[in-house]
């Protein structure tokens, strides 16, 4: 089981978040096996089917650059100028098979994972100058994987090279007997078949490494318990700092709620435990809404709001608790409070237009069943 310099065992697959910082730092699963296939292969493939043209105008260059140029002996400084413009001339006969196999180098990644390009990757590790590191991957697991992979390797070429040299033997020597042209494209193309039998070698042990290279990149990056649990840390955020962000939305909350407490229209207490501050406005409400509640200090900070505004407050002990209990904060009362709601805001009214000398109203018994479940509000 791998383990990490703490000697802890990684036991726990990477997470995503792992993976991802993998890949911005340029870590990524790479195969030197499928790369090499790719662009061996897709060179062999292009000269197999660009063959007869390439050879075509190979020759013509071939001719134009044996040619004499009297000029030249005439004027050497030409001489120079002839030069590049021949290998131009050589370049732009090699160009289609150039940029089939640079475009081969992409089919390696993409394969692979995709495209990763990252600039992290640039920056000089110095723990890749360390030679004890060095001799572990020499001498350790990753060593052994590359030394059969190399025996794996001359196996399967040697193998394809055979079964394709040993048919064809009577084939190069019957070259002997024919014309140098002949002979020559029949070499070339005899040469060339055996170089796709290899490339189809190295094709199968490309397969077999690709697989391999993305399970050992994973195994790499593998973690241990210690450093999932950190890791969770760091993205949910540890168990203090929630705590005290969740306090401070709930002071926040509460400012906000006992700001609107002022607007209320009265406010329902227990009466010393409870209070609820309640809002109706006719024209635009369907039905009353609850503003700010509170129990013990908080409900005691909502009464002292409410005398230095000068807002009813009304001593209903069962409607208190039930309006505490079911109603939500910004939200209209249950349907079932709705006729004792109405009582208590009906007595408000009365209050408000209610003069010296006349008999003072009074608030007649609130019935409210506090158990039972709330209905929705049409």
């Amino acid at each position: 089981m791998a383990e990490n310099e703490n000697g802890q065992e990684k036991t726990e697959q990477p997470t995503e978040k792992r993976l991802r910082e993998a890949r911005e730092k340029g870590n990524v699963p790479r195969s030197r096996e499928l790369s090499t296939v790719a662009v061996f292969g897709a060179g062999v493939a292009a000269l197999l089917a660009l063959g007869g043209g390439l050879t075509a105008r190979a020759m013509d260059w071939m001719r134009g650059a044996l040619s004499p140029d009297r000029s030249l002996l005439e004027t050497p400084e030409l001489l120079f100028g002839h030069m590049g413009g021949l290998m131009l001339g050589f370049a732009w006969i090699l160009a289609p098979l150039l940029l089939v196999t640079l475009l081969a180098c992409f089919i390696a990644p993409l394969v692979m994972g995709g495209l990763n390009f990252s600039s992290k990757s640039l920056v000089p590790d110095p723990k890749r100058l360390n030679p004890i590191s060095g001799l572990k991957r020499i001498y350790g697991p990753e060593g052994l994987a590359e030394l059969l992979k190399s025996l794996l390797r001359v196996v399967l070429v040697g193998t394809a090279a055979a079964l394709f040299l040993w048919p064809g033997l009577q084939r190069l020597k019957a070259m002997v007997h024919q014309p140098l042209e002949d002979a020559a494209r029949g070499g070339l193309s005899f040469a060339l078949w055996m170089l796709m039998a290899t490339a189809a070698a190295l094709l199968l042990l490309g397969l077999l490494d690709a697989p391999y290279q993305r399970w050992n990149w994973r195994r790499k990056l593998m973690m241990t318990r210690q450093e999932l649990r950190e890791e969770l840390k760091q993205t949910e955020g540890k168990p203090e700092v929630k705590g005290r962000i969740r306090q401070l939305q709930m002071q926040m909350s509460q400012r906000r709620m006992m700001e609107d407490v002022p607007k209320a229209d009265v406010i329902v207490v227990n009466p010393t435990h409870y209070a609820v501050a309640l809002k109706y406005e006719g024209g635009s409400m369907r039905a009353p809404t609850v503003v700010a509640k509170g129990v013990d200090e908080l409900a005691m900070s909502i009464r002292e709001i409410a005398e230095r505004h000068r807002i009813a407050l009304v001593s209903a002990p069962p409607l208190a608790r039930v309006l505490y209990r079911e109603a939500e904060i910004g939200q209209e009362i249950p349907v079932k409070l709705y006729a004792a709601v109405a009582q208590v805001l009906s007595y408000v009214y009365q209050l408000k237009s209610w003069r010296p000398g006349t008999p003072r109203p009074e608030l007649s018994t609130i019935d409210v069943d506090e158990g039972g479940d709330t209905g929705a509000a049409p």
